[in-house]
């Protein structure tokens, strides 16, 4: 089959901007070909934020709805101008959108992002697949994580038993094998970015500077440990609906005492050993770590000291860790093209494995 081009669109919980991916891909490969992160607007971003933790309307919905559209269909123009890229060679836009709330368990289940898809098609001229975790859940599952698939199929060659971390706003595990598996092990960087903001007015801890100036508090630890998600078995996802600034609030006021830097170093640890505790139940040879967290460097070394086996990132295997999740969506706009359905029920839990994702345009 010959190659395709697909662009990847992803802004994950972490809310610190759209992720393109450009891919060229086949049943066999899936090659990075050009990438570019798109800005997110900080009104837009406090916008999403105050949508996830108050009480709205249908109106605000539909607005916030709208807006999200123009951005990724403004990135998605960015990056066409950026490489002069003619939008007729273009197959499809995967675009993931901005997860509000995602709840796949209960008498209702569902999984909410919103970015409208009709305004990238009108704006663009590209056919645009969106909606990819609906059908997931329509069929009894978690409706993510979603790339466990995507490693399988950029490293399901390897020959040793390994895992591959994704570190984003949440972090998830995924076990390469005939029997695939994975999970989200909880907070990524959603709950580091958040108290760096609010103390010291940075989007993100660089490296890890602002936790490493701290003291590891074993206390507080082992009591954002206890939280109950930490105690379910697979398979199990999260987000920002979950792992936010209230969950935090609620676990600091009988540690008022601590310092600003203790607790982001305790809350990097918490990051590093719910990933940790969750490999130590399986027998894994070696760990491929990717996303926005495997730029951390002082989480890196913790990881590393953490963990017994071998911790690489993916830019060291040739596949990029800033844009793989954008990848993941490229890829899988290419399998709803093809029709074609995505291994994902032993990750998730669904009856079976589904086609996922509408075509617009």
């Amino acid at each position: 089959m010959n190659k395709e081009l697909y662009i990847g669109s992803m802004s994950c919980t972490s809310l610190d901007g759209v992720d393109l991916s450009l891919c060229e891909i086949d049943d066999s490969k899936c090659t990075l070909i050009h990438s570019l992160e798109y800005p997110f607007e900080k009104e837009l971003k406090e916008e999403v934020l105050e949508l996830i933790s108050s009480s709205t309307t249908l109106e605000k919905i539909g607005i916030l709805n709208t807006k999200l559209g123009n951005l990724f269909a403004n990135s998605v123009s960015a990056l066409l101008e950026k490489y002069d890229i003619n939008p007729k060679t273009i197959n499809a836009i995967g675009l993931h959108g901005q997860t509000l709330w995602h709840q796949p368990s209960g008498d209702f289940p569902f999984s909410m992002q919103l970015g409208c898809p009709n305004i990238l098609v009108a704006k663009t001229n590209i056919k645009v697949v969106a909606d990819f975790r609906s059908m997931d859940i329509a069929n009894g599952g978690q409706g993510a994580p979603f790339a466990p698939a995507f490693h399988q199929f950029v490293f399901g060659s390897s020959k040793k038993k390994t895992a591959v971390v994704n570190i984003g706003g949440m972090a998830n595990i995924t076990l390469l094998g005939d029997d695939l598996k994975g999970w989200d092990t909880g907070a990524g960087n959603v709950l580091l970015d958040y108290w760096v903001q609010i103390c010291k007015y940075f989007p993100y801890d660089k490296d890890g500077e602002f936790a490493e100036s701290g003291e590891l508090n074993e206390e507080l630890l082992n009591d954002f440990l206890d939280d109950e998600y930490f105690k379910l078995p697979p398979p199990k996802s999260t987000g920002r609906e979950y792992f936010n600034a209230t969950w935090l609030s609620n676990k600091l006021p009988t540690f008022q005492t601590i310092k600003d830097e203790d607790i982001q170093r305790t809350l990097l640890e918490l990051t590093a050993l719910s990933i940790t505790n969750d490999l130590k139940k399986t027998d894994i040879q070696a760990v491929i770590v990717c996303g926005g967290g495997a730029k951390n460097s002082f989480l890196m070394k913790r990881l590393k000291e953490l963990n017994s086996c071998k911790v690489n990132i993916s830019d060291e295997l040739g596949v990029s860790s800033d844009y793989m999740e954008s990848m993941v969506f490229a890829w899988l706009a290419y399998k709803r093209v093809h029709n074609q359905e995505v291994n994902l029920s032993s990750v998730t839990g669904a009856r079976k494995n589904s086609i996922l994702g509408g075509i617009y345009g």
